[in-house]
């Protein structure tokens, strides 16, 4: 099966990335769940974006650079909302990538190299009325890297929760997150 890196979101490394992790898991797949919080987990997302803040958000993505120095360059890169960043910044500049996940976010290609590069399939999931993924940018992003990329898709949902696939918070939608989980699963089977 595929061996993925899952970066966290925002709140850090939760019980709802871990459980994602574990579906993933019992699906077969070999998952890595790097803490890029050192341990700190937030309630609130204004909380765990000020961690961010106050860290920054360059050392975020070097945290998540660094946490795949031992592992093998063929794997997925996963990321959800802040985990993107560092996702998409491996999933375009690290040799040998097999994919890419981009859950909630998406940062224009630029940010990271001239173009999203050839071989490595990307799917960007996030909800149609989510304000920070349809109303900061991401979105646009993520509808340029599609017209841009050979193997790439954008997944919309319906609603305007950014967390929509976390099964521990309260903006968890059933119907969606069993949905992205069913294409996650279908981008894995098609790398593996």
């Amino acid at each position: 099966m595929t061996g993925i890196v899952l970066f966290h979101h925002a709140l850090g490394l939760t019980p709802g990335v871990t459980a994602f992790a574990d579906e993933l898991r019992r699906a077969g797949h070999t998952v890595h769940t790097p803490d890029l919080f050192h341990g700190h987990t937030f309630d609130t997302l204004e909380k765990g974006m000020g961690y961010v803040q106050r860290t920054g958000f360059g050392e975020v993505i070097e945290r998540g650079v660094r946490a795949v120095d031992d592992l093998p360059a063929d794997v997925v890169y996963a990321g959800f909302s802040v985990g993107v960043l560092p996702a998409q910044k491996l999933a375009q500049t690290r040799s040998g990538a097999r994919g890419a996940l981009l859950y909630y976010a998406c940062v224009p290609v630029t940010e990271f190299g001239p173009a999203w590069p050839d071989g490595v399939p990307v799917q960007v999931h996030g909800m149609d009325a989510d304000p920070f993924f349809a109303g900061e940018g991401d979105l646009d992003a993520a509808r340029a890297l599609v017209a841009s990329a050979e193997q790439a898709e954008l997944f919309l949902y319906q609603g305007d929760q950014h967390y929509f696939a976390d099964s521990t918070l309260a903006s968890y939608d059933a119907a969606a997150a069993e949905l992205l989980l069913d294409r996650t699963l279908t981008l894995l089977r098609a790398v593996g």
